[in-house]
């Protein structure tokens, strides 16, 4: 019998169906929620196939993860990947790829540990703000280069506006924006990499209603250069579970927002048809990790070793 367990904090709707779908199919594959105490060197491998929801949010989970990595368990997302990689560097990524992005800049941060002093950042040059504003123009948008969820995202439509968000980021690592006036908007919900169901997704929207209220009419052509390019970001990041979401502006998608490791999966956030859609793509693709194990997630430098 093999084992698959799903990580997840609050949310419930998703990991209680995930489950379901997979003990119902009989398939000598059986899923539960995980169970974890403390990790020790000895520990063994726990579960053939874990699907990780929260570990961005708990360091320990992220370490735990990697341990059972090391033992042979597939981890969905990948925890070497995902703890290695950040917003801007996706950004900067995917434009090497040939997706277009917004243009895009990394801020020093604003704030620092206590040990950090002015001596620590003698490399660091004064951010020149007029040139960051120029670069980006107006509106644009200051995020973290480590988040998601639309937490502390801000739209600056003045310099003003941008120096007052930037000043009570704290310690965050943040990077500007270009601000995409756009004409459609989608997220792509991405399964084992190549899987992608096109969703008309709308951020102006309330949270509840995003996916709902959303009308737009891609067109083939634009569709299927948005699934080739998601599947794209997909292999590239290493990602199995992810959402991309694309700013439509004069016909060209923008890639937005690609790196969201523990998408957004709640019934009451997607629509009947793509909770029921995402259920049944995370079914198969757990179970056939589960059934048929792959190459190792583990860093290539331990494999060589190993």
């Amino acid at each position: 019998m093999k084992h698959i367990a799903i990580l997840h904090g609050r949310e419930r709707t998703f990991p209680e169906a995930f489950c379901a779908e997979i003990n119902r199919r009989n398939l000598g594959v059986t899923a539960t929620e995980a169970r974890i105490g403390y990790a020790t060197t000895d520990l063994h491998r726990v579960y053939d196939v874990i699907v990780d929801r929260i570990s961005h949010e708990v360091p320990f989970y992220q370490t735990w993860l990697k341990q059972q990595a090391l033992e042979g368990a597939f981890v969905v997302n990948n925890p070497f990947w995902k703890l290695a990689d950040d917003k801007y560097f996706g950004t900067v990524l995917a434009a090497r790829l040939g997706v277009a992005v917004p243009k895009s800049i990394l801020l020093p941060q604003r704030e620092y540990l206590e040990d950090i002093t002015a001596a620590s950042l003698s490399n660091m040059l004064l951010t020149n703000w007029e040139e960051v504003g120029a670069f980006t123009g107006w509106p644009c948008y200051l995020k973290p280069a480590h988040g998601g969820g639309w937490k502390s995202v801000f739209k600056c439509d003045s310099m003003e506006t941008l120096l007052h968000n930037y000043n009570r980021s704290g310690t965050q690592l943040m990077m500007l924006q270009e601000g995409i006036v756009w004409d459609a908007y989608a997220r792509l919900i991405c399964i084992g990499k190549k899987n992608i169901r096109i969703a008309p997704w709308n951020p102006d929207m309330a949270h509840h209603e995003r996916y709902t209220k959303a009308d737009f009419n891609y067109g083939p052509e634009l569709e299927a250069l948005m699934i080739r390019q998601g599947q794209l970001l997909n292999e590239a990041l290493g990602y199995d579970m992810n959402t991309v979401e694309f700013a439509v502006r004069d016909g060209i998608p923008y890639a937005i927002d690609f790196m969201n490791t523990a998408p957004d999966f709640d019934r009451n956030s997607l629509t009947g048809d793509s909770f029921d859609w995402v259920v049944k793509a995370m079914a198969d693709l757990c179970i056939e990790c589960a059934l048929k194990p792959g190459e190792s997630q583990l860093p290539k430098r331990c494999t060589d070793m190993l």
